[in-house]
């Protein structure tokens, strides 16, 4: 029984999502990459109300597996706060891929996710890689409009 109750937590923790700690340079790459899948690409961070009741949205697009969709979570909170992040993906039990962007100067870098952008969060930018199509929202989306925002992107190839 000890030993049952020990491989069950060694295999949760194994499959416990972490943030990884990135710069500007890799979200870049991520947001210019061409490939298959639309990119949807959410900003949050866990202080922020509406980014944290959103993120279901994208935690149930993720678990409908579709191959051409790939979900990206870029957390905003600071760098070292990465062990209150980890607690936090891992209470809400998240498996998208989650980066935390370590990056204070925000005016460097938030005019190149989209120049609309004022900083507020939540905001999604959703991308079709193979015909460059981008839509942006700095809002907090329901999960229609989430659907929605990626149908009209998938339906420009």
């Amino acid at each position: 029984m000890l030993r049952l109750l020990i491989a069950a937590l060694i295999s949760t923790s194994a499959l416990a999502q972490q943030a990884e700690v990135v710069k500007f340079g890799r979200l870049e790459k991520l947001i210019t990459s061409k490939s298959d899948k639309i990119q949807v690409i959410n900003f949050w961070a866990t202080w922020c109300a509406p980014c944290v009741k959103e993120l279901p949205y994208f935690e149930n697009l993720e678990q409908k597996n579709d191959p051409s969709v790939k979900v990206t979570l870029i957390n905003l909170d600071y760098a070292d706060k990465v062990g209150k992040v980890n607690a936090f993906i891992s209470k809400k039990k998240i498996t998208s891929d989650v980066l935390l962007l370590d990056e204070i100067d925000y005016n460097s870098w938030i005019d190149k996710v989209d120049p609309s952008w004022n900083g507020a969060i939540p905001a999604t930018l959703v991308i079709n890689t193979s015909t460059g199509e981008r839509k942006f929202m700095e809002c907090e989306l329901t999960e229609p409009e989430l659907d929605a925002f990626i149908k009209a992107v998938k339906s420009s190839n």
